[in-house]
């Protein structure tokens, strides 16, 4: 794991910054600009002098490759193609390439200018799904589904996969060779992660011809957006590969056994489009495991953004810790 989140990696991105990057595009705003909400990225949304919006998603910088982006983006266009509901990148057009400005892919959706690369969508509203519905639960689960069934007609060559290596293990390592975990915590937490990150890895292996499918890979509440014609996904920011349960467990109340109800109201509506093999409900207590080591080394690698200490002001404490000390020791119970 590198440390992409260069110091202020958004300090020269204005709004009069964001709007000549979007001019340079054909794309003209009419000076009403907002600023979405989005700690990894900066996402605006832009009126036009057309009348009309989009929204306007500037990368990180460092953080993906432009092959990973694409990547994303050409999954978006399927399942745009197959009338999934997720909204798919625009097509953009360097009008003024003499300024530096590119345009990359097939179709060309990501826009390089210098360090700084972004892509340009419509924009579409939503809220907050009802997760305590079965019959709001029951249609997540059918567009889950019909996103699976795209998402395993082929496998990513450049995204990351969500296995114990890559969101367990090199995130643990990070954090102690970076001194991060409070000294007074460290080394019951580096016991207890340990502990815990073998059992996942154990219980990972356990499930033989585990099937990795394309997938959203961070499909919380917060992602999913409620349209009177029902859930959609507005980014694909963090699509992996991996095991189908991953894009499921988060969205229930609880762990599996406490969630019965909940759970099978999304099984219901999921496998009307697409098989679910039973034996990864054992996985969603190893992958709470990943995220939560994953989560706690990508808020100290972005530290130097502005935007996260004034966020997350609680992290880096002992208190913090101590607490990640004592829910780990819950996964190693709920695991064993």
């Amino acid at each position: 794991m590198t440390d992409a989140a260069s110091s202020q990696p958004f300090a020269d991105l204005t709004p009069h910054a964001v709007l000549d990057a979007l001019a340079l595009t054909g794309l003209h705003g009419d000076g009403r600009l907002l600023q979405l909400n989005s700690y990894e990225n900066r996402v605006f949304q832009v009126g036009l002098e057309d009348g009309g919006f989009v929204v306007a998603k500037f990368y990180r910088p460092g953080r993906w490759s432009d092959a990973q982006i694409l990547e994303e983006h050409g999954f978006a266009l399927e399942l745009a193609a197959a009338e999934v509901p997720a909204v798919a990148p625009l097509v953009l057009q360097a009008e003024s390439p003499a300024q530096g400005l590119r345009c990359l892919g097939t179709p060309a959706t990501l826009a390089v200018l210098g360090r700084t690369r972004f892509a340009v969508t419509p924009r579409r509203a939503g809220r907050a799904p009802e997760l305590d519905d079965p019959e709001t639960l029951e249609w997540i689960g059918r567009f889950i589904g019909r996103l699976h069934t795209v998402g395993s007609q082929c496998t990513f060559t450049h995204r990351r996969t969500i296995d114990a290596a890559t969101l367990g293990w090199a995130p643990r390592e990070w954090l102690l060779e970076q001194g991060t975990v409070s000294p007074g915590e460290r080394a019951a937490w580096a016991d207890v992660s340990q502990r815990a990150l073998q059992i996942a890895e154990r219980r990972l292996r356990d499930v033989d011809g585990l099937r990795m499918l394309r997938l959203h890979g961070d499909c919380h509440p917060g992602n999913l957006l409620w349209t009177p014609e029902g859930p959609h996904f507005v980014d694909l920011d963090d699509a992996a590969m991996g095991p189908a349960v991953q894009d499921l467990w988060m969205l229930l109340p609880g762990d599996a056994r406490a969630s019965g109800a909940a759970l099978a109201s999304l099984l219901e509506g999921y496998e009307t489009f697409c098989r679910f093999d039973r034996r990864e409900l054992a996985l969603i207590e190893p992958l709470r495991t990943l995220r939560m080591l994953h989560h706690s080394a990508w808020l100290a690698q972005r530290w130097d953004d502005p935007a996260f200490p004034a966020a997350f002001s609680w992290f880096g404490t002992d208190n913090y810790w101590s607490q990640q000390i004592a829910q780990l020791r819950e996964q190693v119970e709920a695991m064993a």
